[in-house]
This record gives C-alpha cells, sequence and structure tokens, in this order.
C-alpha cells in the first residue's frame, strides 16, 4: 500500500542496548575485552608469538657459541646425554661395539641415545655384510696367489687346476672336494692324492677319534686355519680329509 506523504511520518522503536556477552570459561580474562564481550585477539596474538619465540629458543639446536646453560635445557629436550661416555650401546654384534671415538663424534653432532643405537644397528646391518665378503675375495685372492706360486705360474695353474678339478669331481664325494678344493693346502694334498703320493691311502683306517667331515669343516672355520695359517693346524685339517676320502675308497 502507497505511503500516504501527508501523514506525519510514524515514530521509530529505539532498540534496547545489547547485553555483552559472557566470557567463555576456556578464554583466560587477560584475552577477554568484557566491556564488549569479545576477544582481545591483539592481546592473544601477541601472547601466542612470545610462546613460539620461547619455544623455539629452547628446542632449536644450539648455535657454536651458545651458553653451556643453553646448551644443557636444548639437550635435556632432546633426549641426548651430558657426555658421550652416557650414551647406552646395545652392541649389534661383536664387530660393532661401542666406540668411544664414535660415540664423541655423535654427542657432539646432538645425537639423541635412539639415534646412537641407529648408527651402530645400521652399520651391524649394511657395513659387516660388506666386510665380510671383501675378506672372503680378499682371502680366496691371496690362496689362489699361492697356489700361482706353488705351481709355477699362472698358465701352469690354469692347467693342473683343470685336471685336479676333473680328478676330485670323479673320485671324491663332493662335500670332501668342495672343502679341499677351497684352500690352497686342500687343492695340494688333492695334487698328492691324484699323483699318487700317498701309498695305501684308500686302505687307511681313521685312527681313533679322528674327526668327521662337519667337524673338519668346522675347523676350517677356526682362526688359526684361515687367518694364523699355524702348520700344526693346517696339516691336521689336511690329514683328516686324506682319512676321509681313503676311507671312502
Amino acid at each position: 500500500m502507497p505511503e500516504d506523504l501527508l501523514q506525519p511520518p510514524a515514530e521509530t522503536a529505539t532498540p534496547e542496548a545489547a547485553t555483552p556477552a559472557t566470557r567463555p570459561p576456556e578464554v583466560p580474562e587477560k584475552f577477554w575485552d568484557a566491556a564488549s564481550g569479545t576477544l582481545r585477539t591483539e592481546a592473544l596474538l601477541k601472547s601466542y608469538l612470545e610462546l613460539e619465540r620461547r619455544m623455539s629458543q629452547r628446542t632449536g639446536r644450539p648455535g657454536p657459541d651458545a651458553a653451556p646453560e643453553e646448551l644443557q635445557r636444548f639437550r635435556q629436550a632432546m633426549g641426548i646425554p651430558e657426555t658421550p661416555e652416557d650414551y647406552s650401546i646395545t652392541a649389534p654384534h661383536d664387530l660393532c661395539c661401542a666406540d668411544p671415538e664414535v660415540n664423541g663424534k655423535l654427542h657432539a653432532a646432538h645425537f639423541s641415545h635412539e639415534q646412537a643405537q641407529l648408527v651402530y644397528d645400521l652399520a651391524a646391518q649394511k657395513l659387516l655384510p660388506l666386510i665380510a665378503e671383501a675378506a672372503a675375495e680378499y682371502e680366496a685372492d691371496r690362496q689362489r696367489a699361492a697356489l700361482v706360486a706353488h705351481f709355477g705360474g699362472e698358465e701352469a695353474y690354469r692347467r693342473i687346476a683343470g685336471q685336479l678339478a676333473a680328478w676330485g669331481r670323479a673320485k671324491l664325494p663332493p662335500t670332501v672336494y668342495a672343502a679341499l678344493a677351497s684352500t690352497a693346502e686342500g687343492v695340494m694334498a688333492l695334487e698328492q692324492m691324484m699323483r699318487g703320493q700317498e701309498p695305501g691311502l684308500a686302505r687307511e683306517s681313521a685312527p681313533p677319534g679322528a674327526e668327521s667331515e662337519s667337524e673338519l669343516r668346522a675347523l676350517m672355520r677356526d682362526p688359526r686355519y684361515w687367518r694364523s695359517r699355524d702348520p700344526q693346524f693346517i696339516q691336521r685339517v689336511t690329514d683328516g680329509f686324506r682319512r676321509l676320502v681313503g676311507n671312502a675308497g
């Protein structure tokens, strides 16, 4: 309906003043404006930035010129021991025991207990197999060099090696042949057998207490056999295999 312009305008009711909102219980008083019933956003933001600054100072990596107190706070927060000697390392292998020099470097780099232990665990898991493989290759090369020298050169060794392999596979049990062919002394013993330099070998009987094949293979893993090269120990293993071959014949 069109408005009657000849009539005076109706009076507008004055709205009642709004009541300020009540502060929620989880909001601290210092962040609440009671007059307006709203958050004091500037105070809240300022407090947050100050808290963030303090937390970064507490957990940030100290610089080289950091005060001892700051360094101590950082270590406590990150689980880093006070000294390298305080690392509690569980050796994952006999060759990966705790090393003072390594621990010193880990401590200087701010490694925690868990991180330091992980270094040793990874060394045992990744490096030890490589070391064992390299050691085996080195020992094989050393044994081969001894055979080349024994037979008078590379060409002569290759020639006799083929003969020994053919004879050994034909005459010996596979496990005995494999054991003899794995060391220089075993190959030399194999040569003596093939050339008939052991008269009556097939008729020899094993003396009381003679080692079995598994025992002889265990002796070959003894450091006296492959590391110190004890002549008497090596002879014991060689003689043991000779007796086994004689019994098999």
